[in-house]
C-alpha cells in the first residue's frame, strides 16, 4: 500500500531553509567584519551615542580651558603678591635700619626759679679788670668815675693753665661767679680797661661753663680749665661798647652721655667816652651777663624704631604670602 504523505505548509519550509542558512551563517570564518551595504539605511539606535559622546567631548575641553586659565590668573596674583611681600619686608627692614641711625630729637622746656651759678671765664690779656658788680631788675646805675677801679661784690678766681690747642702756651683766666637768681632777672656788669695798643682791633675772648662750684670744688683747678676749654665754646666783646650777654642752658643727652652747653643772645651799644682827653688812651670794655629765661631747654635723642613692630610686621607679611601661596595651590 502505498503511504501517503502528509503535506505541510509552505511556512514550514520556508523555516527549515532560514535555520540551515542560520547555521551556515554561524560557520562561516570569524574576524571578517560585516561590509555595510551602501543602500544599506544607517541604524537609528546608533546616532544618540556619538551625540553624546560628542557633547561630553566639548564639555571637557571647555572645562580644561577654565581651569588653564584660573591656574594662569592664580599664578600671576600670587606672584604679584610675591612681590609686594618682599617690597614691604624690604622697605619695613630699611625703615628700622633708618631709625636706629637717625634718632629723633625730643626737646623739652623744664622751668626754674633759680640755676646754679655759672662759671665766666675771662681772658683780659693785657686789660686789667676795674669792677664787677651784681645788679637786680635789669638796672645799671649810671657810671661813675669810668675807667677807674671801684668796689665789686663778685666772687672771682685767678687761675694759669696751659691751653690745650697750643704748644706751652700759658694762659690767665679771671673767672667770675655767675648770676643764679633768674626770677629777680639778677645780672653781672663787668667794667675793664685796657691802656693803648698798637692793635686794630682789641676784643677780650670769654667762655661760659655749667657750674663755677666745679672750679673751686675741683683738686687741680689748671687742668679743669684746661678740660672747659676742650669742651666749650668761646666768645668775645669788642671795646668801646658794652655788650649785654642773655646765656640760655641747654641740655643735650645722647646714647651713653649727657652734654651741657651755653645758647647766647647779645645786644651791643656804643659807649658815650665823656671822659677828659687824656684818659681816652686807656680803651674801656664792658659787658654784662643775665638770664635770658628761667627755662632749661632739654634735650633727648630717642631712637623711635621698634623691633617687635618691625617683627609683627614681617610676620604678617610672611603669613600673608603663605595664604596666597595655598589659595594658588
Amino acid at each position: 500500500m502505498r503511504r501517503k504523505v502528509k503535506s505541510r505548509p509552505y511556512q514550514e519550509f520556508e523555516d527549515e531553509d532560514g535555520g540551515e542558512d542560520d547555521d551556515e551563517g554561524d560557520t562561516e570564518t570569524p574576524g571578517l567584519l560585516h561590509e555595510p551595504n551602501e543602500d544599506e539605511e544607517p541604524n537609528e539606535n546608533d546616532a544618540p551615542d556619538d551625540d553624546l559622546r560628542g557633547c561630553c567631548q566639548s564639555k571637557r575641553f571647555s572645562k580644561m580651558c577654565v581651569k588653564n586659565v584660573l591656574t594662569v590668573v592664580l599664578i600671576f596674583v600670587y606672584l604679584m603678591l610675591t612681590g609686594v611681600a618682599v617690597f614691604l619686608a624690604y622697605q619695613t627692614i630699611s625703615d628700622f635700619l633708618d631709625k636706629v641711625k637717625r634718632p629723633v630729637m625730643s626737646v623739652t622746656y623744664k622751668e626754674v626759679e633759680s640755676f646754679s651759678p655759672p662759671g665766666i671765664a675771662l681772658y683780659p690779656g693785657k686789660a686789667v679788670l676795674l669792677s664787677c658788680q651784681h645788679h637786680y631788675h635789669d638796672y645799671i646805675p649810671p657810671l661813675v668815675n669810668p675807667g677807674k677801679p671801684q668796689e665789686g661784690d663778685c666772687k672771682i678766681v685767678n687761675v694759669t693753665y696751659t691751653g690745650p690747642f697750643t704748644d706751652q702756651t700759658e694762659k690767665r683766666a679771671v673767672v667770675v661767679r655767675g648770676p643764679s637768681d633768674v626770677k629777680n632777672k639778677e645780672l653781672i656788669f663787668m667794667q675793664f680797661s685796657q691802656n693803648e695798643t698798637n692793635e686794630d682791633f682789641s676784643a677780650i675772648t670769654y667762655m661760659l661753663f655749667s657750674k663755677f662750684s666745679d672750679l673751686t670744688d675741683s683738686a687741680n683747678q689748671s687742668e679743669f680749665m684746661k678740660a672747659c676749654e676742650r669742651n666749650y665754646s668761646m666768645w668775645t666783646f669788642s671795646g668801646g661798647f658794652r655788650t649785654w650777654v642773655k646765656m640760655s642752658l641747654v641740655k643735650t643727652s645722647g646714647k651713653s652721655n649727657e652734654a651741657i652747653e651755653f645758647r647766647q643772645e647779645s645786644a651791643v651799644v656804643k659807649f658815650n667816652d665823656k671822659r677828659p682827653d687824656p684818659e681816652k688812651f686807656n680803651e674801656l670794655f664792658f659787658a654784662v651777663f643775665e638770664w635770658r629765661d628761667p627755662f632749661i631747654q632739654e634735650i633727648r635723642l630717642i631712637v623711635t624704631a621698634n623691633p617687635w613692630s618691625s617683627i609683627a610686621i614681617l610676620c604678617g607679611v610672611f603669613m600673608a604670602l603663605f595664604k596666597a601661596a595655598n589659595f594658588a595651590n
